[in-house]
């Protein structure tokens, strides 16, 4: 007679402790994630973009405000670009406490938190911009509109902990790129407001927003879930800080990300002095602004997917290689006085940006996924440490942007110099990434 062995336990799956808490949650588990972690995760994918893409519309709110500025408000070319580097700036900060909220708070419950707080600067905007208001005023007022900025961070440190490593780029450029159609969606309300309403009621952008964030919010309390396994992420910052990769990835991050945020605040005033006879009333400008941002938030999924296939340092370092060029493009049309080239030029690095923003971020898993092969989770705590940092700095890229660009206009009358200076910055950028990550003998296993 055979003996019949006891069948083995079936481990629960993804049993809730307490409302919307998770405390069984094993994305690499097959039969786990097909059978019941795969609905639960894209539910959570669902509603984090939809958060995201608000907060990125609120902070992005300044680059379609400043175009309702007219000479009333008594604002030079140089102060519209401090008003929108503000905002990126406060946003570039936030984004290192927000991505550790996940941890404290639990994803859900912090996208509700966060989502809600986008009243504010909506609040503010809405009903305090009118001619006649110092510019002081304006300042703090583009200032709070960086909450958004934050949102970004905490929401990819939270999909990043739903989803396998074979499917994380995937993920993480959905999740991205969702996000950064607000920078488009809120231009195009912007071009809205400016054809129906005209440019005396700047007021209107902010407050279409606030019936949008409550649902945002209350969605997000309804249908998200927190991850217990997050709050074991105890150190990660200061481990981190520690990692050479860390500070790498985040000056890539720059060059990407930097670049797509700083080129959607910037380009309808660029496009306003630069060409200021095609574009002499902000409604002709705003009929623009908002394409690149769009295509460079579609694409970037697409820079997930081909980092999933072909590696994420090899399609990082092509794309640095166009994105000089691209830049060089820009540099040439602004010096031909083309406006056709200009375009080209300049919606080719907004698609760029776009590839690279999911290129970088899928290497970030990968590098750390090839250093810890057998312990996933000091693989994801590092990770999502890494997602707040470079998350960060690459926001402050969007700062830079545009404070080259002012300094530029300021000094030269003219684009050129922060065009070279871009050109510069990639070409940086592409001599890192074959150092560091694809030179023979150099090569980091998983990143490439």
């Amino acid at each position: 007679m055979t003996a019949t062995l006891p069948a083995a336990p079936v481990r629960p799956a993804a049993r809730t402790v307490r409302g919307h808490w998770i405390d069984d949650w094993r994305p690499e588990d097959r039969e786990f994630w097909d059978r019941t972690g795969a609905p639960i995760a894209r539910r959570n994918l669902i509603f984090s973009i939809l958060s995201e893409h608000i907060g990125f519309s609120v902070w992005s709110l300044w680059s379609v405000l400043v175009l309702f500025l007219g000479p009333e408000y008594g604002i030079d070319p140089a102060g519209k670009f401090l008003l929108t580097a503000v905002p990126t700036l406060v946003g570039a900060g936030l984004r290192i406490p927000y991505s550790f909220a996940v941890a404290r708070f639990g994803g859900r419950n912090w996208t509700v938190f966060s989502a809600t707080l986008l009243l504010v600067p909506s609040v503010l905007a809405a009903f305090l911009i009118r001619p006649g208001v110092d510019y002081s005023t304006l300042l703090i007022l583009a200032a709070v509109a960086g909450v958004g900025g934050g949102n970004f961070a905490s929401s990819m440190t939270n999909i990043n902990a739903f989803y396998p490593n074979r499917l994380k780029g995937w993920a993480l450029g959905i999740n991205a790129g969702g996000g950064n159609l607000g920078v488009a969606a809120v231009q195009l309300i912007g071009l809205f407001v400016l054809a129906v309403f005209g440019a005396t009621h700047p007021g209107i952008v902010a407050g279409i927003y606030l019936p949008l964030i409550v649902v945002a919010a209350v969605c997000s309390a309804f249908y998200m879930d927190n991850l217990t396994q997050a709050r074991s992420e105890k150190r990660a910052m200061r481990d981190a800080t520690r990692d050479p990769h860390t500070w790498i990835m985040s000056l890539l991050y720059i060059g990407t990300f930097g670049s797509f945020i700083g080129f959607g605040f910037a380009f309808g005033q660029v496009l306003q002095v630069q060409f200021h006879t095609e574009f002499s009333t902000p409604v002709k400008a705003a009929y623009l602004t908002f394409l690149g941002p769009l295509l460079g938030s579609l694409i970037r999924p697409v820079g997930g997917l081909l980092a999933d296939r072909l590696g994420g340092a090899r399609v990082t370092f092509v794309n640095f290689i166009a994105m000089a060029v691209g830049a060089s493009v820009v540099l040439l049309a602004a010096q031909q006085k083309s406006l056709p080239l200009y375009i080209v030029g300049f919606v080719a690095l907004f698609v760029l940006s776009g590839v690279g923003n999911g290129s970088t971020y899928k290497m970030i898993p990968a590098i750390f996924r090839s250093k810890f092969p057998s312990d996933d989770l000091s693989a994801r705590r590092l990770s999502n440490a890494v997602i707040g940092i470079a998350g960060a700095i690459g926001a402050f890229g969007g700062v830079l942007v545009n404070l080259a660009f002012r300094q530029s206009f300021l000094e030269t009358k003219s684009a050129d110099a922060a065009y070279i200076g871009f050109i510069a910055f990639y070409a940086l950028c592409v001599l890192v990434t074959w150092v560091v990550y694809l030179r023979p003998g150099a090569r980091t296993e998983g990143a490439v």
